[in-house]
């Protein structure tokens, strides 16, 4: 597995994390603390949030699919970009598991 599909990856669990947050606060202020301008900008960053997380789930399936994941596993990692931080905990976690992987697998050098 080539590095590049991990850090891919790593790149949309963080952008669509991000905007999962910036959403929830958006709804909270939207519904709860009644402000003015939550409407808006609850529905651009729902919008955004939504197409991003269609290419993470892409990313992360491709990533599952390479690392040769049960099934079970590969559906928590798909998950975890609609609950709010979760994609943080879950990428830091798939990362140094296989950044280990990717490690071993690579080619070792011979120093001369």
């Amino acid at each position: 597995m080539k590095k590049s599909v991990l850090t891919r990856y790593r790149v949309m669990a963080y952008v669509t994390g991000v905007l999962l947050v910036l959403l929830t606060l958006g709804v909270i202020a939207k519904y709860l603390l009644d402000m003015d301008g939550a409407d808006s900008f609850t529905r651009v960053v729902g919008i955004a949030h939504g197409w991003l997380y269609v290419v993470y789930l892409v990313f992360a399936f491709d990533l599952g699919s390479k690392a040769k994941w049960p099934v079970a596993k590969q559906l928590w990692v798909l998950l975890a970009g609609t609950i709010p931080t979760a994609a943080f905990f879950v990428e830091r976690k798939v990362t140094r598991e296989l950044e280990a992987k990717i490690a071993e697998d690579a080619p070792v050098v011979a120093k001369a």
